[in-house]
């Protein structure tokens, strides 16, 4: 079977086929148990219904805790891991969106609005351009030239 790893090597990428994004995910831990200690495995892509699928190992220990907190909601283990999932990147997103408020508050009683502003639209064009050839010089002065602010 095909890994990749990412540079730094903490996660690897398969390619496995299957009928269903769920069974390549079985199968793929059926396999690579024997192989690896993983903890979660998921799909690169989301499914048609638009969902990025996990498939994540517990001891029976929290597999016991699971199923009796999902038991105690009325709700089947994978649908109350799903919405536990779901919540925790919400609050994650909301908690970095107010900490970057913050952020950017604290600048304001040394910066106006508008060079605040200016600043973060230089930073994130910079961000995403990609470098244009080998000389880094040229491209340093095409990017002052282009941001520069009256």
């Amino acid at each position: 079977m095909p890994l990749a790893t990412n540079t730094d090597r903490t996660r690897l990428m398969a390619v496995h086929g299957a009928k269903s994004p769920g069974r390549a995910l079985r199968s793929l831990r059926h396999e690579l148990d024997r192989l690896l200690p993983i903890d979660v495995l998921t799909t690169h892509y989301p499914d048609t219904a638009g969902q990025v699928l996990l498939n994540v190992a517990f001891t029976r220990a929290m597999r016991s805790v699971l199923d009796q907190a999902a038991a105690a909601r009325g709700q089947r283990p994978a649908d109350f891991l799903a919405r536990a999932v779901v919540e925790a990147v919400e609050r994650a997103a909301r908690t970095r969106t107010r900490q970057l408020a913050v952020q950017l508050q604290d600048l304001l009683p040394e910066h106006t609005p508008e060079d605040v502003l200016a600043c973060a639209a230089r930073v994130l064009l910079d961000h995403r351009r990609p470098p244009s050839g080998p000389s880094g010089v040229a491209d340093d002065q095409r990017r002052s030239a282009a941001h520069t602010t009256p």
